[in-house]
């Protein structure tokens, strides 16, 4: 069973004598299913010109009346997003249509009631948490971090601080390293490969702090703890399940998802991210090809225009986007939904098996593949599909930015598979 949904942050609209009120603004939580609504307050509060209703994010760099900084804020949105997810989940499991009483008594159990103001602590703050707020402000300025990996650090921080909120250097010998990773398993109940993430950001700080001379406790670096984990397995659309998306008749009522279809299939196509398509203008067009820079790794590319590419583009020339964006993208989060939506009713159903492991025990979840598809299935796509076609890895490389060949590695086993399994279907003439 599936429950579709969708969840929406966004600023509550609010006058005062007629005129809508831009300052100290409060963040809404608003979740949408089954033609019914929940709001929920967030406890923070933004200004209007802070916030981007794109990314449904606080601006990069911004803060709030509070001095809680944009990276504090959208962690909490990114957590409370995810615990709404896991709650829907979990009736999905057990084929139960929720009502909104019980979504609420389900999220007010893992979260205490939000208050609409969030008060600063008088106590000073621990030493430790100085220490690591320096650590992401002079290595964020260095590597030039973008808003999702200040999230992430945002997101380790509360880890620690829920752990315990007042943590020393020297407390996190091999015994109290041991005690974080219990934590992480058996309290927030994360899988292995989460696990072995945050421990290898909680490293990065010690490690960077340890070199600042900040601490003499060097116990992180020879710590080394067995997690069982898997690859995770790459989900991406065969070269059947591609054409049977494209040629799906969307319905009248859901013309919506055209557009959804096209970005994406602008993906399969070129192997560009969602944020280069995001990003992708007019003067990146170059004719028979296009050059953009990329957003997450600054690579300089030029991909080819195919017949498929090509004729996504013609379809839009003529249609003119805010600032002279070349397609019509919506958000990540709510392209995400419909393309699950679209996927369901291309019947693009073949049961995935995915496996993890918690601790010791092993996990398995069968999942139909269009709830596991995403707007990074696209790139993914093609990079399968040109290596099945025989295209040698290294051109494939040069239009994708991957300048590691491991990391292309799990990409060819699949192309060899793909391959194998051709061949075995000149057993049937």
């Amino acid at each position: 069973m599936i429950i579709k949904r969708n969840i929406i942050f966004t600023l509550e609209s609010r006058k005062k004598d007629g005129i809508l009120i831009i300052e100290n603004v409060p963040i809404r939580m608003r979740v949408n299913f089954a033609s019914k609504r929940i709001e929920f307050t967030t406890g923070y509060r933004i200004d209007a010109a802070k916030w981007d209703a794109d990314k449904q994010r606080v601006k990069n760099g911004c803060s709030n009346k509070l001095k809680q900084s944009a990276s504090e804020i959208n962690a909490s949105l990114l957590g409370y997003y995810t615990k709404i997810q896991e709650i829907f989940k979990k009736f999905e499991v057990k084929e139960i249509m929720p009502t909104q009483e019980q979504i609420k008594e389900a999220f007010n159990a893992l979260h205490k009631p939000i208050k609409e103001e969030v008060k600063p602590k008088k106590s000073t703050p621990n030493a430790f948490y100085k220490v690591f707020n320096e650590f992401v402000r002079d290595c964020g300025r260095q590597n030039d971090w973008t808003d999702s990996t200040y999230e992430k650090f945002a997101a380790v921080k509360n880890h620690l601080m829920n752990f315990h909120d007042e943590l020393t250097f020297d407390f996190f010998d091999e015994k109290g390293l041991n005690d974080y990773v219990t934590y992480l398993r058996d309290v927030k109940e994360m899988r292995n490969s989460t696990i072995g993430k945050q421990l290898s950001f909680l490293k990065w700080f010690l490690r960077w702090a340890f070199k600042k001379g900040i601490h003499q406790n060097n116990a992180y670096d020879s710590y080394k703890p067995k997690l069982k984990s898997t690859q995770k397995k790459i989900i991406f659309l065969t070269w059947e399940e591609l054409n049977r998306l494209r040629e799906f008749e969307i319905p009248t009522s859901k013309q919506a998802l055209d557009r959804v279809r096209d970005v994406f299939l602008f993906q399969c196509f070129t192997g560009l991210r969602y944020s280069d398509v995001f990003n992708l203008r007019r003067s990146d067009i170059k004719g028979d090809h296009i050059e953009v820079t990329t957003v997450k790794t600054s690579d300089s590319l030029i991909i080819e225009l195919n017949n498929h590419s090509k004729a996504i583009l013609d379809k839009y020339k003529d249609v003119a986007f805010e600032d002279d964006k070349v397609l019509p993208v919506i958000t990540n989060q709510k392209m995400n939904d419909y393309l699950k939506e679209l996927a369901e009713l291309a019947g693009i159903d073949e049961p995935v098996r995915q496996t993890y492991y918690r601790g010791n025990e092993r996990i398995d979840e069968v999942t139909p593949k269009y709830a596991l598809l995403g707007t990074h299935a696209g790139r993914r796509t093609f990079i399968c599909n040109a290596l099945a076609l025989g295209i040698p890895p290294q051109v494939v490389m040069k239009w994708t930015g991957h300048s590691d060949y491991k990391a292309m590695k799990p990409y060819i086993d699949i192309a060899d598979d793909i391959k194998a399994n051709a061949m075995s279907k000149f057993n049937q003439l």
